[in-house]
């Protein structure tokens, strides 16, 4: 533990100047600002401007084949695409293995 008066007097008073000097550029910064100067009236009224252009938009997808030499897609079968469905393969349960420790 710290006795004495020099840690509280450190504490207490020598910590706060950075402070106090920081509240001081603070508001010496706030009282050095000054207004902006009005531009001179044209006589136009300007409302909103955008100062950049608007992003492109992206591009669809090249449908067609991009090299010369390439060979476009075949197209769709007369009957359209079918879909292939394979049934699930079953569930190994274990049962087998009980037979085969037994016998052993």
């Amino acid at each position: 533990m710290v006795e004495g008066f020099w840690p509280i007097f450190f504490l207490a008073v020598v910590l706060k100047i950075p402070v106090a000097c920081l509240l001081y550029l603070v508001w010496w910064a706030i009282k050095q600002t000054d207004a902006p100067a009005e531009a001179p009236e044209t006589g136009e009224e300007h409302g909103f401007r955008r100062w950049r252009r608007e992003p492109k938009r992206p591009r669809g997808p090249r449908r067609d084949p991009h090299a010369p030499d390439a060979q476009p897609l075949p197209g769709c079968p007369p009957g359209g695409r079918t879909r292939v469905i394979r049934r699930p393969a079953p569930a190994l349960t274990g049962r087998g293995r009980e037979s085969e420790t037994s016998a052993a």
